[in-house]
């Protein structure tokens, strides 16, 4: 039994002692590099923070039913280069990082801002890698919606 309570308390302390992932500032930095790439209106800078072959997408609920799109992130990356610089501003809120080994995920909610006017907001999930010691974005996926 008392074997069992430590081993409980154990479980419960745990979070309480885990500290903040050394890796967690670079994560963050190439998350921010894909933002001020679009923010800036350079698809070099998008397209550095990504991995080859990585994956856009958008969690869609119309009338209830959910389904996810998958965009091409090469005519994104061209869409980025092609907008006025400062006309593509997303607003990240709290970051959620998590980290283990050479993987990464970091969720966070948003607001986008076109023209200088709120289009939309919702909530980011990447997943990451690290290659060669650089954190790369292989996958995100969004939600949209209308904000109040």
């Amino acid at each position: 039994m008392k074997l069992l309570l430590l081993s409980l308390l154990m479980l419960v302390a745990a979070p309480l002692f885990a500290q903040t992932s050394a890796d967690e500032p670079a994560v963050r930095a190439a998350i921010t590099q894909f933002f001020s790439g679009m923010n800036k209106a350079d698809s070099t800078l998008v397209k550095g923070s990504l991995m080859t072959g990585a994956k856009l997408q958008t969690v869609i609920n119309k009338d209830g039913k959910v389904s996810v799109k998958e965009d091409d992130f090469s005519k994104f990356i061209a869409s980025v280069g092609k907008a006025k610089p400062g006309s593509l501003d997303e607003r990240l809120g709290t970051y959620d990082v998590k980290i283990d080994g050479d993987l990464a995920t970091a969720f966070t909610p948003y607001q986008f801002w076109y023209n200088g006017k709120q289009s939309h907001c919702g909530a980011n999930a990447f997943t990451l890698v690290r290659i060669d010691g650089a954190w790369k974005v292989q996958n995100v996926i969004d939600t949209r919606r209308k904000c109040e």
